[in-house]
C-alpha cells in the first residue's frame, strides 16, 4: 500500500502538486482567519500600520527551523568542510549546486565552476565558465590538483539540462575530469547510489560495486561517506565487501567518495 501511494505522490508531484503541502495549506486556513482576527483587533485605531494586502503563508507553522537533512544539506557541507581542510591551489566544481556547495565554498576561497547551462551574475571568490564536458579543451588536460562534482555524473547524457542524449554520458564525464586532474589531484565524488537503474530522464543510481569498478584503475579511494534513505549522514564508512554487499542497498542514497588520482 506504501508503495502505490509513494508512487501517487510522485506523481502528482511531477504535475507540480505537493500532495503534503496541500494538507498543511488546508490546515493553516483555521489558524490565519483566527490568527488574523486577532490582530486586527489588537491593531484598533492604531495607523502607525496600515494593512497592505493579505499575504497569507499558510504551511510553514507545523515546519522545523529548516532542513538538516538529505543528499544536498550533508554533502555540501561536508566536502565544503573537507575542502577547507585540504586547502588545494586550483579547484574547480562541475555542476554542483551554486545556492549550496559552490556559495559554501566562496564564503572562504576563490573557485572555479563549469556548467553546461549559462550563469550571468558576478559573485565575488566564483569565476563561471558555460562549457560542455563531454569537449575537453587541450588546455584543461591536467590542470587541477583538485575537482568536485557533487550530484551531478548521474544526468549526463539524459537530456535533462538540454544536453545530448548518451548512454555512456556518465562513462565520458568521468574519463574527462579524470584527464583535468593532476597526478595525485584529488576528486570530490557525490552521486546516488542503491539499486543501480536510470530512472529517465532524471537520473542514474549507482550501485557502490559499479563505482568502485569504475575508480578502480585510475582513482585510491580515501574516503567513503554516505546519505541513507532517511536522509541521516554517515561519515568515513569502510568499504569492505561484506558492506558493500550487505549496507548500501539503498532505494535513493547518497555516495560521497573522495578520490585521489594515482
Amino acid at each position: 500500500m506504501n508503495s502505490i501511494k509513494d508512487k501517487l505522490r510522485s506523481t502528482l508531484l511531477l504535475y507540480g502538486f505537493d500532495f503534503s503541502k496541500f494538507k498543511s495549506t488546508i490546515k493553516g486556513w483555521s489558524f490565519y482567519k483566527k490568527d488574523r482576527a486577532l490582530f486586527l483587533n489588537q491593531k484598533g485605531s492604531n495607523t502607525d500600520f496600515p494593512m497592505g494586502s493579505a499575504y497569507p503563508i499558510l504551511d510553514e507553522r507545523t515546519e522545523t527551523s529548516g532542513n538538516m537533512r538529505g543528499h544536498y544539506f550533508h554533502q555540501d557541507l561536508y566536502v565544503a568542510r573537507q575542502l577547507f581542510k585540504d586547502n588545494p591551489q586550483k579547484h574547480l566544481d562541475i555542476g554542483s549546486r551554486t545556492d549550496g556547495f559552490v556559495a559554501h565554498v566562496a564564503s572562504f576561497r576563490e573557485i572555479e565552476v563549469m556548467d553546461i547551462r549559462p550563469q550571468e551574475i558576478d559573485i565575488e571568490n566564483i569565476s563561471f565558465t558555460q562549457a560542455d564536458l563531454m569537449i575537453l579543451s587541450e588546455e584543461l588536460i591536467e590542470a587541477y590538483d583538485s575537482i568536485s562534482s557533487l550530484h551531478v555524473i548521474e544526468h549526463f547524457g539524459l537530456g535533462r539540462y538540454g544536453d545530448p542524449i548518451d548512454y555512456y554520458g556518465h562513462l565520458k564525464a568521468v574519463a574527462n575530469i579524470t584527464k583535468m586532474l593532476k597526478p595525485q589531484g584529488k576528486f570530490y565524488f557525490s552521486t546516488p547510489i542503491g539499486n543501480q537503474r536510470v530512472e529517465f530522464n532524471a537520473h542514474r543510481i549507482f550501485s557502490v560495486a559499479y563505482l568502485l569498478s569504475l575508480f578502480k584503475d585510475d582513482y585510491k579511494v580515501e574516503r567513503f561517506s554516505y546519505v541513507n534513505d532517511e536522509g541521516d549522514f554517515f561519515e568515513d564508512e569502510p568499504l569492505d565487501e561484506k558492506s558493500i554487499k550487505e549496507r548500501y542497498n539503498f532505494d535513493y542514497g547518497c555516495g560521497i567518495f573522495e578520490l585521489r588520482k594515482k
